[in-house]
């Protein structure tokens, strides 16, 4: 099963930018979206039916054209959940929980700390949150798969400037600490595991600063499995090659 995750940005502006020519090529059986900036009756048909796949979206509820995920499959699942039951979370369209049977996708566009930092209690409630939701998940015995924008680099290889940004959210040791964690438990970065110590692979470039023609980047999405799918991980990677968001998407293979 071919799994892929990207922070398309806006997407009614990707699909502008070749992301159908893009879907199309990908021959992916499952394609999680963040930050869909779209209210879901927003979202064009042309998204929404796409031949071959089931599509399930998310939009933010308090604020039009904020934060929102989408997931296009070609496999239908036993169940779509959009909430965790928490309601500063919910309303901010974060979260698709997508049950396989096989195992669970979590879908996620994780909180940014926000200028000034302000919002990084938010946001490590919002993952303290989710994960108390998967652990109760992993001890009913059952395989998890988080993908998305996490909006944290966890350790230094995973930025182009650590130094610089020890003090800025996405890189703040209480930020990073929450990746310690979930690594400590069982939680496996899957890119790690085929490019454990190779530099300069990254996923978010900032736009303003044309950091993506120098590599000045930030690797902020991921996919972690628990451990007991590591043995159906067939393969990892980033592709910076794709253009249309300041983000790129990520992939893995799995064979459940």
């Amino acid at each position: 099963m071919k799994i892929i995750s990207w922070n398309v940005n806006g997407i009614r502006a990707v699909q502008k930018k070749g992301f159908m020519e893009w879907f199309n090529s990908t021959k992916a059986d499952v394609i999680c979206v963040q930050e869909t900036k779209a209210d879901v009756d927003k979202i064009p048909d042309e998204l929404k039916n796409i031949p071959g796949y089931h599509s399930y979206f998310h939009s933010c509820s308090i604020k039009s054209g904020y934060s929102g995920v989408g997931v296009f499959t070609r496999i239908k699942p036993e169940n779509v959940t959009e909430k965790i039951g928490i309601e500063e979370f919910d309303g901010e369209g974060r979260i698709l929980e997508v049950d396989f049977g096989e195992f669970i996708l979590y879908n996620v566009y994780f909180p940014n700390g926000s200028s000034e930092n302000k919002r990084v209690p938010f946001k490590l409630r919002f993952y303290d949150a989710l994960l108390a939701r998967c652990n109760e998940q992993r001890a009913g015995g059952r395989r998890i798969v988080v993908c998305g924008d996490y909006n944290i680099a966890h350790n230094p290889i995973d930025l182009a400037r650590p130094k610089e940004n020890e003090g800025n959210t996405g890189f703040l040791p209480e930020e990073r600490a929450v990746l310690d964690t979930m690594v400590a438990s069982g939680w496996v970065d899957t890119f790690r595991e085929y490019h454990p110590e190779e530099p300069d692979h990254y996923s978010y470039w900032d736009y303003f600063t044309r950091a993506r023609e120098r590599n000045v980047g930030w690797r902020i999405d991921y996919h972690f499995i628990t451990d007991d799918l590591r043995p159906a991980l067939k393969n990892a990677w980033i592709a910076p090659d794709v253009m249309g968001s300041d983000h790129c998407p990520v992939g893995i293979v799995l064979n459940p």
